[in-house]
This record gives structure tokens, C-alpha cells and sequence, in this order.
């Protein structure tokens, strides 16, 4: 066994799985927001809407901003980016809403009517709350896949 190998403990194999599902990922992950927007503006643009880094549109109800703007003030308002992120990792049965301020957990908080811990920038979030989060903020969330390698 070459010293490299044995100093690193990854297998060539190993090294090449890994960048081939770095790639699928990226592949996977194209319909992400290129960059997210305040719910603030959204709200005052005609068409809310955002680019997606594969170059499409992602647009947003209306009705799902002001059902989010009813349960935060203002201040929140201009804080809360969209769409809000839920990560998906293979083959568990919990989500995690990335949580990268306070105002996305009390928006999670509220639509599930629950209290709930950020741990490491995340909300853990099983399927059944996942089904009620998605039902009441279809277009104001979205996935996103993150490797468990």
C-alpha cells in the first residue's frame, strides 16, 4: 500500500466516488436560488420571484408572503431570506431547515406551533412536520441535497 493512501486512509475508489456524487449533487442542486431575497422585497415586487442558479425563475405566491409577513414584524420582514432551505439527507427520515438567523426558526416555530432547538445552524425536522411546513409555504421553501458520505 503506497504512503499516500495509507496517510490519507481513502482509497483511490473511495477519492472518485466522491467527486462523481459531488458532481451529481451539483447537478441536483442547479434549481437552488442563486442568490435569496428579503421577504421585504419580495413583497414589493410585482412578480415575486428569484433566478435559480440553472438559469430558471422561482416565483412565489403572494399569498404565502403574507401569511410569513402576518407572523413576524418588520424588522423579520427584512431579515428573512427566501425561499427558506430544507435539507434533505439520503435515507433518514428528518429534514433540516437551515437556520442561519432566529427569524427562520420562530417562522418554523409558528407555522408548526411548537417550540423547536437550532443546532448547528439547523432545525431538525421529521416528516410529519416537514408535510405541514410544505403545505402551508409551498413556494416559500425549498430543497436542497447534501451528501451523507
Amino acid at each position: 500500500m503506497s504512503e499516500n493512501r495509507r496517510m490519507s486512509g481513502e482509497l483511490p475508489y473511495d477519492r472518485i466516488l466522491r467527486e462523481y456524487l459531488t458532481g451529481e449533487l451539483r447537478v441536483l442542486n442547479a434549481h437552488m436560488p442563486g442568490k435569496q431575497k428579503s421577504l421585504t422585497d419580495l413583497w414589493d415586487e410585482e412578480y415575486p420571484h428569484v433566478l435559480c442558479k440553472d438559469g430558471s425563475v422561482h416565483l412565489f405566491k403572494r399569498k404565502e408572503l403574507g401569511y410569513l409577513a402576518s407572523l413576524i414584524d418588520s424588522d423579520e420582514r427584512k431579515a428573512l431570506l427566501l425561499p427558506i432551505l430544507i435539507e434533505v439527507n439520503g435515507g433518514r427520515g428528518e429534514m433540516a431547515v437551515l437556520c442561519p438567523g432566529e427569524v427562520e426558526k420562530k417562522v418554523i416555530q409558528k407555522v408548526l406551533d411548537m417550540p423547536l432547538d437550532v443546532r448547528e445552524g439547523r432545525v431538525t425536522l421529521y416528516r410529519p412536520q416537514l408535510a405541514l411546513v410544505r403545505k402551508r409555504l409551498k413556494t416559500t421553501t425549498q430543497y436542497i441535497f447534501a451528501p451523507q458520505l
